[in-house]
């Protein structure tokens, strides 16, 4: 499939602002809505939210419901994937004690993000879910509803803000030590947890759909034998862009959900 049809199966393509020039997109373009406008519209990540819930929950059903002792391929990738959370990230960042109870809301992080995320370079989705705010900023919001709720009910609220301050400072540093911490644990993790992975998907796509859509213009509507030149070379670094949004996609997806893990087991921790 070319790269062509790929930008337009994204909702956008390469335009002339009169027929004179080439005219970037713009983040107002991303903003595609399929029925009604306004804030209560219904858009084309919502429906793309809504697939990835089906594609992620047939999958896993598939894959298990007839679980052997000798894994199929579809079984050995949901029992890779699977262990790589449970081990790699539950375990090892909360603890053998109480990270089994965790790895389900992990686990579904993890893939929901990343199928999200890998919907911006596989057609015909074409399109990073999580790069429209909403989406980061609700799934930060639930794990930080989540570790908050685990804070407050195993050390109480003075005992929670207590331990916001480490031991062994002096007394007058910590009412400063502490409105930093109240402000980390309150403000800046939540807002930080959300705006790392939109802001990743969001300028990639921005990037890949730049090199796509010049290099579009570039070779169907520009004149001059120079301007096919940079226009297959955009498409190149299009291609070259495209392997390493992948890597991104994945790291994103891997970094929500360790991060996920490390609230969680700083809520669980007996000391800050």
């Amino acid at each position: 499939m070319s790269y062509t049809v790929l930008a337009a199966l994204s909702g956008l393509s390469a335009s002339s602002d009169g027929g004179d020039g080439f005219e970037a997109p713009t983040p107002e373009e991303f903003y595609q809505p399929f029925f009604g406008s306004g804030d209560f519209s219904v858009t084309r990540p919502m429906f793309l939210f809504a697939i990835s819930a089906v594609i992620v929950g047939a999958f896993l059903i598939f894959s298990t419901r007839k679980a052997a002792v000798v894994p199929g391929k579809a079984q050995w990738v949901t029992e890779q994937g699977y262990n790589f959370i449970r081990n790699g990230i539950a375990q090892d960042i909360i603890g053998s004690k109480e990270f089994l109870k965790y790895v389900p809301l992990l686990f579904t992080l993890f893939c929901t993000i990343l199928v999200n995320n890998l919907f911006g370079v596989i057609p015909p989705f074409q399109y990073p879910t999580m790069g429209r705010v909403g989406f980061p900023i609700a799934l930060a919001l639930l794990v930080y509803v989540i570790y908050q709720v685990i804070a407050f009910r195993r050390k109480g609220v003075l005992g929670y803000l207590k331990d916001l301050v480490p031991a062994g400072l002096p007394g007058w540093i910590k009412p400063m030590i502490l409105f930093l911490e109240i402000i980390t644990y309150f403000i800046t993790r939540p807002v930080t947890l959300a705006l790392r992975l939109f802001g990743n998907m969001f300028a990639g796509h921005m990037l890949l759909l730049l090199f796509i859509l010049g290099g579009e213009y570039m070779m169907f509507h520009a004149s001059g034998f120079h301007m096919k030149i940079f226009g297959g070379a955009s498409y190149l670094l299009a291609a070259v862009m495209t392997v390493f949004e992948i890597l991104i996609e994945f790291l994103q997806a891997y970094i929500f959900t360790m991060l996920a893990a490390t609230y969680i087991a700083d809520s669980l921790s007996e000391h800050h």
